[in-house]
Parts: C-alpha cells; structure tokens; sequence
C-alpha cells in the first residue's frame, strides 16, 4: 500500500505509488504508526537530491523522525513552496539566495511560508510555473499547459492569453524566469 507521502502542486499529501524524481521535506508530519497527521511542521521546506552521499533511510516515515516527501519534478516542488535543499544541494541553494536577494535560510524560508497556497493573478509565466484551472493543476511549458498528475504529465491545451490563476509563488515564478537549472530535474518526462 503506498504511503501518503507525494506531493501535489497545491502542496496536498497524497498516496500514490509513483515516487517522483525530488526528494524533501517540511518535518516530522507523521505519528509512531507512520499516519501522516500534520500539513508541514516550520517553515523550513525543502527540495533535495533522491541519493546523497550513498545516505539511505529504511524504513521511510520512522518514529520522532522528518517525513519523507516525493515530488514529481522541481517545477513540482516549487509550486508547492518548496526550495532547494542547503546540505545536498549547496550550488543550488546559493543560486537561489542569489536569485531571491535573501541573505539566508530563515528569510527566504519566512516570504515562501508567507506566500505558500496564496494565489496570484499573472500573465506570462516561464516554464515550470504552474496555474490552476478548473481545480487542476498545470503546468506552463511553451504555448501549452499540461496537466499534473502524480505519475507525469497527461493531457496537453494551448496555452490560454491573459491573465491565469497562478499556483506558484510569487519569488518562484521569479526564480523561473531568471532561468533556474538545478541539479534535480525541473520537469518530469514525460513533459
């Protein structure tokens, strides 16, 4: 049975058996028996590499330990708020303060909570931003969106003009325009 440790663009934890190409987390989100009992714990969210330094922790969603999260891409976890991960991804962490202007951990760490689950009303986003539409999420890729789903991308639409409902916060989108690469991939595949 899978466990309820995916999570979507709207920053949901669901139970899917699709892993993802991200790795993160927000805290301790679970209880002793691994029931997911908590949204986030702080506000320290986090996107890291899947492997670091050959680290391995079995079984996932141990005891009075953090909770493992799994994200579908980058541009995933950006659209939930999370950022990159300060230990296993130290260039990307840098470029991101860079790109943001913040001077460390608990300021950028305190706009993204601040922003998180908010939406926002904008016209042309980058790539890897995501917008809402009639309760889905998608994903902005060139002239389409293409609809998230917890194993990949599904149907693709032109991209409608104007202005969208945007899922994505505000400095990420910013953080996308600039251009963002990081060590983990920004979109899935099948996208």
């Amino acid at each position: 049975m899978p466990l309820r440790n995916r999570v979507t663009p709207f920053g949901e934890l669901v139970a899917d058996p699709a892993r993802g190409l991200v790795y993160g987390n927000r805290g301790c989100l679970h209880d002793d028996a691994g029931r997911i009992r908590r949204h986030h714990d702080g506000r320290r969210w986090i996107a890291c590499r899947l492997r670091f330094k050959d680290w391995h922790r079995s079984p996932l969603l141990q005891p009075g330990r953090f909770t493992e999260l799994f994200f579908l891409d980058e541009a995933t976890a950006f659209a939930a708020g999370h950022r990159p991960c300060a230990l296993c991804r130290r260039e990307d962490y840098r470029r991101f303060l860079e790109l943001t202007g913040a001077p460390g951990a608990d300021a950028i760490d305190a706009r993204l909570h601040a922003e998180r689950g908010r939406r926002h009303r904008a016209s042309d986003l980058p790539d890897g931003a995501f917008v809402e539409r009639a309760g889905e999420a998608w994903l902005v890729r060139g002239g389409e969106l293409l609809r998230w789903t917890p194993a990949g991308y599904a149907e693709r639409v032109p991209r409608p003009d104007g202005l969208a409902t945007v899922i994505t916060a505000p400095t990420l989108v910013a953080v996308l325009r600039a251009g963002w690469r990081g060590v983990v991939p920004l979109l899935h595949g099948s996208a």
